[in-house]
C-alpha cells in the first residue's frame, strides 16, 4: 500500500486505548483495590480516561488523596488484581479487527509497541487471540527504553523485517506520535482511544483517524 508517496509495509499499535479498550477490566481493578483497602465506594470510572497514562496515573485517579509513596506501595497490587481477570470485558475496539485483517490480506505485516508491562501485554494478547497474529511485540520492559523514545519502535521494525520510513505508528497520545517521529515513521492518531480530553489533531500526527473504521483511510488501504 502506498501512504503520502510511501510504500507501507509495516503498521504498529499502541495496546490500550488503541487496538484494545482495557479500561473496563482496570476500572473492576481498582473497585476490587479500594475494597481491600477499606476504602469506602466512589466512582473510579474517570481512570478510563487516563489509561494511556500508565498505572500511576490511574492510581493517582482512583486514590486521588495518595502521596507518591503509597501510590508506588499499591501498583503492584493493582497489576496483580488487573492480571487475575485481564480480559473478562476487555476487547478490540468496532472496526479493528477488520483492519487487522485488511492488513493481513494486503500483506502488510503489524505489531504491537506498548509501555505496558511485558507480562500483562502478552497475557491480554493471548487472551484475545492477537498474539500469533502480530509480527512484533514491543512492551514496556522490553528494552531499557519506552515511549516517546524511539528505541522500542525501532526495535518492532527490526522483529517484523520492515523498515522504519516504510512503517506506520497508531497511538492515542502524545507520546506515541512523537516515538513514531523520532523512529522516522508516518504517525496516525486514534481520536477514539484515552485521550482525556485532548485534542488529537494538536499532536500534528501525519493523519488523524476519528473512529477505527477511518484507518484503512488514513493508511492508505484504500
Amino acid at each position: 500500500m502506498i501512504l503520502q508517496g510511501r510504500e507501507i509495509t509495516g503498521v504498529f499499535f499502541d495496546l490500550d486505548g488503541t487496538l484494545v479498550d482495557s479500561a473496563p477490566d482496570l476500572v473492576v481493578a481498582m473497585v476490587r483495590l479500594r475494597a481491600e483497602r477499606g476504602e469506602p465506594d466512589i466512582d473510579v470510572s474517570a481512570i478510563g480516561h487516563v489509561v494511556s497514562k500508565g498505572g500511576r496515573a490511574m492510581l493517582r485517579r482512583g486514590f486521588p488523596a495518595a502521596d507518591d509513596a503509597l501510590i508506588e506501595q499499591l501498583l503492584p497490587r493493582f497489576l496483580d488484581l488487573y492480571a487475575e481477570a485481564i480480559a473478562t470485558h476487555t476487547s478490540t475496539y468496532p472496526g479493528i479487527d477488520d483492519v487487522l485483517a485488511l492488513l493481513e490480506r494486503s500483506g502488510v505485516r503489524w505489531g504491537v509497541v506498548t509501555n505496558k508491562p511485558g507480562w500483562l501485554a502478552h497475557a491480554l494478547l493471548v487472551a484475545l487471540k492477537l498474539d500469533s497474529r502480530c509480527a512484533a511485540i514491543v512492551a514496556g520492559d522490553t528494552l531499557a527504553q519506552r515511549k516517546p523514545d524511539p528505541a522500542p519502535l525501532l526495535h518492532a521494525c527490526a522483529l517484523a523485517g520492515v523498515g522504519a520510513a516504510s512503517s506506520v505508528y497508531v497511538g492515542d497520545d502524545l507520546r506515541d506520535i512523537e516515538a513514531g517521529r523520532r523512529a522516522g515513521m508516518m504517525t496516525v492518531a486514534a481520536g477514539w482511544g484515552y485521550l482525556d480530553g485532548e485534542d488529537a489533531l494538536a499532536w500534528e500526527a501525519d493523519r488523524v483517524a476519528v473512529l477505527p473504521s477511518d484507518l484503512p483511510d488514513a493508511l492508505g488501504l484504500r
